[in-house]
């Protein structure tokens, strides 16, 4: 049996690392993801949101110790490939949503996994996408 694969947008990232209200849905699924029972993604584009986001708020040594961090999770960071640029900007073309949440549902939809967000645009894919939402 396959196990459960999950992709995080920054929407979930940002919540988890402001130990927001939602962030204990986020933290148990990357507690089953090092016990090896589902698989979390996310897409380098969605860590770059991240990434300036915490750059811009906090500066340049936090962004650095919050990527360090991130990297040292559970997390399978995926690559920006041609076919997921492609894809991505079909989601766009199609769904009022940003750019890089188009990453985070094309990375779902290749895959066969869930976004994980709280972030309302989301609601325009749920026909295509499967999303667990916080």
């Amino acid at each position: 049996m396959k196990k459960p694969e999950y992709v995080l947008d920054s929407y979930a990232l940002v919540a988890y690392l402001q130990d927001e209200a939602i962030a204990d849905q986020v933290e148990t699924l990357l507690d089953q993801a090092a016990e090896k029972c589902v698989t979390i993604h996310v897409s380098l584009v969605n860590l770059g949101e991240v990434a300036y986001l915490v750059e811009r708020r906090y500066g340049t040594t936090c962004c650095a110790k919050v990527i360090d961090e991130l990297r040292a999770f559970p997390i399978e960071f995926e690559q920006v490939t041609l076919d997921r640029v492609l894809s991505a900007a079909h989601v766009k073309a199609h769904h009022a949503i940003s750019y890089a949440d188009a990453f985070a549902v094309a990375l779902a939809q290749e895959l066969g996994a869930i976004v994980v967000t709280g972030d309302p645009e989301f609601k325009q894919v749920e026909s295509s996408t499967n999303v667990l939402w916080l």
